[in-house]
């Protein structure tokens, strides 16, 4: 008799204990005070929450990415308001250049924190020449990380702003509209 009561109080316990489970951020990888978040960097994992501890909910893993940490945190860490800093976007030697794409031009799952690779196309209006009088020849291409995309208005024109080094925004900056595709890399940069 005491061994049913034991284990039904034990299967009661259990059974409460899980169900205050909730999914939080944490890191999947090892990160160092000052690099900046990308979707790569996090994953979700459930865990009981208790009062006064402040982690941050796994829907909200937008608000994160493109921010740096304010502490290094290693992997399988449970990630809190305070261990994100503000935005620092650009750091020191990169840069931000907003692209405008139109449908067809860049994927439909594009999001901040996207690695991509930005391709200067053939011109679509006055011919090749102009992407040549800009010295960027169809094929010319750069690294970069989406830090945001802002849905197009009327012209259906999709404003995407890329985080890249320094050098390399000044170029992008200086393709023409309509002549420059993003490409979605996998997280970690590969081609």
């Amino acid at each position: 008799m005491l061994l049913v009561v034991l284990c039904v109080g034990g299967a009661v316990w259990w059974t409460t204990s899980t169900q205050d489970r909730v999914p939080v951020l944490a890191l999947a990888r090892p990160v160092p005070v000052g690099h900046v978040l990308t979707s790569a960097d996090l994953r979700s994992i459930d865990v009981s929450t208790a009062p006064g501890v402040a982690l941050i909910p796994a829907e909200q893993a937008a608000s994160v990415l493109g921010r740096p940490m304010a502490t290094s945190l290693g992997r399988g860490a449970l990630l809190t308001p305070d261990a994100v800093g503000a935005p620092a976007i650009p750091v020191a030697g990169r840069a931000v250049v907003a692209v405008g794409v139109k449908p067809g031009q860049f994927p439909p799952e594009l999001a901040a924190g996207c690695p991509v690779t930005a391709v200067v196309t053939a011109s679509t209006g006055t011919g090749a020449s102009s992407s040549s009088a800009q010295g960027h020849e169809p094929g010319t291409s750069w690294r970069a990380t989406v830090v945001g995309v802002s849905a197009g208005g009327a012209d259906q024109t999709t404003v995407v702003s890329l985080d890249l080094d320094a050098t390399s925004a000044s170029q992008v900056a200086q393709v023409p509209a309509g002549q420059l595709a993003l490409v979605m890399q996998p997280a970690g940069g590969g081609r």
